[in-house]
């Protein structure tokens, strides 16, 4: 007797696509390189916003400044961020796309590279702790994206449902495919519906509420 495979389930970037932080974080990059000598235009930070920080200072700079430099670049950027956090707001119909989400029947996990103490944050911000089933935080990858370690991570907290990846970055759309899911993709995070969907987004929404719009023409309905 066969077994019927449980619906897709939803895994949820945080970062510009629930929580509007990508322009923070790029001001945070901003004034952390520049603290340590190295002026990058902002433009080409946000660029690479959504990638990991991990691999943001090799892909902006060199991996030998990533050698020399990056854990300090990294903990200024993240002591700097830490002076936004209390703007951050939730983007429109953040919540209420979860609970759309839930209402038909679809697991909601979280799939976050931020630290331990941010993602707590957005968590009380979004009053998600009741919506979502699970959610990921740095502790839980070696690798963040474009590599797929965050994406397989959420799938591990799933009861073997497949995962579509919901995110605002081409970097969310690379990840999902290097982890084998479709993706779909909001402009929340100021990436361009041509360069999502080029970095393989199935569909792309103008934002979260066009996307709880169309939603029962995703493969989430």
């Amino acid at each position: 007797m066969s077994t019927k495979k449980p619906p897709p389930a939803a895994i949820l970037d945080i970062d510009g696509t629930l929580v509007d932080t990508n322009y923070h974080h790029a001001i945070a990059w901003f004034r952390a390189f520049r603290q340590h000598g190295h002026v990058v235009p902002i433009w080409r930070i946000h660029r690479s916003i959504g990638m990991g920080g991990d691999k943001l200072i090799a892909e902006l700079l060199s991996d030998e400044v990533e050698a020399r430099e990056g854990e300090e670049i990294r903990a200024a950027e993240k002591a700097l961020y830490l002076t936004f956090i209390e703007e951050v707001e939730p983007l429109r119909g953040a919540r209420a796309l979860m609970e759309d989400l839930r209402d038909r029947g679809r697991q909601v996990v979280l799939a976050s590279s931020a630290k331990e103490d941010e993602v707590d944050h957005y968590l009380d911000l979004l009053d998600a702790r009741g919506l979502a089933d699970s959610w990921t935080t740095s502790a839980d990858v070696e690798q963040t994206k474009p590599a797929p370690d965050l994406i397989l991570a959420a799938l591990a907290k799933l009861d073997g449902a497949p995962g579509i990846m919901i995110g605002d970055s081409t970097w969310d759309c690379q990840a999902a495919k290097a982890a084998g899911i479709p993706s779909i993709a909001v402009l929340t995070g100021g990436f361009s519906e041509e360069e999502l969907l080029a970095a393989g987004a199935s569909q792309v929404f103008h934002s979260i509420d066009e996307l709880r719009m169309g939603l029962d023409d995703t493969p989430l309905g």
